[in-house]
């Protein structure tokens, strides 16, 4: 199990399948260096090993592998990694190309190439764990015998959201789905026929892609996830199969940048970090930057409060003057717990609980 990564073998050797969590990411085009972040941000703070499944354009994959090979053996043993082509099995691959961005559409199609997966988290390139992956893994123990999936509602108030206000197809709930986090229970998936109006019978999940995509390609704007969320999985099956969490597991500059309004990440701070709206490379959002930056730059082996949350605690009082920037209690409860765990749990294997002090 401490192999390096890209040293694969075979996924079913080693701890049971259960045992491991598993993290999928598409990246193409400029997206290496935040991917490579997001994966970082992902051992860093996680216990159980995880297998990290990216789908990526030829042309980065071999800088997917060295990258992650300099890793330290501390931390490459955490993980292993499988690279998958960019491949569309269902319909015109042109036509999925187009859809939102070039590689957005692949995720349309986890469920039909990791066969030999149970359950999986999804992410987008842009987010960031700020604890252990662990935690969000656990909620797939919520589902009930229905559910297929959990995501975050894309906003807390209905009237200022963009699904409730602008769309022109089926969305979920009152203000729609954000897929850029999402827990999937892919056996289930697979074995459910999907209502559709074209057999009486339903379809299964990749037989139903293409033709709703032929149904709704004029109305959607966010293409793959206006198909996932909104448009394919839950305005086509009933609305039990959906597990809802909280905001604090998929935050985004929306929830902050007009004024805070998720209250579960002011009382339990934020999860996991959502950078959409290209947060991580601008100044409009410089907390968000901040965040981003500070786990890019972090050296693998120094102390955590060290080199991370104290340079990051001075950072955020350069972000006072944006709505975001006042609320830094948010963004930094969970990652000093979450730190404080690291931290504890090497003083104990390390020194020993009976030399503690």
């Amino acid at each position: 199990l401490s192999r390096r990564p890209g040293e694969l073998r075979s996924f079913q050797n080693g701890l049971p399948p259960e045992l491991w969590i598993h993290l999928a990411v598409v990246a193409c085009g400029d997206r290496l260096e935040e991917t490579l972040v997001m994966l970082k941000s992902a051992v860093l703070f996680s216990h159980r090993r995880m297998r990290f499944h990216i789908f990526t354009e030829e042309a980065l994959k071999p800088e997917f592998d060295k990258q992650l090979r300099q890793w330290p053996d501390s931390y490459t043993k955490k993980f292993e990694h499988k690279i998958y082509p960019i491949t569309f099995s269902a319909g015109n691959p042109q036509e999925w190309k187009k859809l939102f961005k070039p590689c957005a559409a692949q995720r349309l199609f986890l469920p039909a190439i990791t066969t030999d997966v149970d359950s999986l988290l999804y992410v987008d390139t842009d987010v960031l764990f700020l604890r252990p992956v662990d935690d969000i893994w656990k909620l797939l123990r919520h589902f009930n015998s229905t559910q297929l999936a959990a995501m975050a509602p894309e906003h807390e108030i209905p009237k200022i959201g963009w699904y409730s206000r602008f769309a022109r197809h089926p969305f979920y709930g009152a203000a729609g789905v954000n897929s850029g986090v999402m827990l999937m229970n892919l056996t289930r998936i697979r074995s459910t026929q999907f209502k559709n109006s074209l057999i009486s019978t339903g379809l299964a999940w990749e037989d139903m892609l293409y033709p709703l995509y032929q149904k709704y390609k004029n109305a959607i704007t966010w293409g793959d996830q206006d198909m996932i969320t909104n448009s394919i999985s839950f305005s086509n099956s009933p609305p039990e199969c959906l597990y809802v969490f909280p905001c604090h597991w998929n935050y985004r500059p929306d929830h902050c940048m007009y004024g805070s309004n998720c209250k579960e990440a002011e009382r339990e701070g934020v999860s996991v970090l959502h950078g959409n709206r290209g947060v991580y490379h601008d100044d409009k959002q410089p907390t968000f930057k901040a965040l981003y930056e500070a786990i890019r730059d972090f050296p693998f082996q120094d102390n955590l409060f060290q080199s991370m949350y104290y340079p990051l605690q001075l950072k955020f009082l350069e972000t006072v003057h944006t709505l975001c920037g006042r609320i830094p209690q948010v963004f930094l409860k969970q990652i000093e717990k979450t730190m404080k765990r690291v931290y504890e749990k090497h003083i104990i294997i390390h020194v020993g609980p009976n030399r503690m002090h």
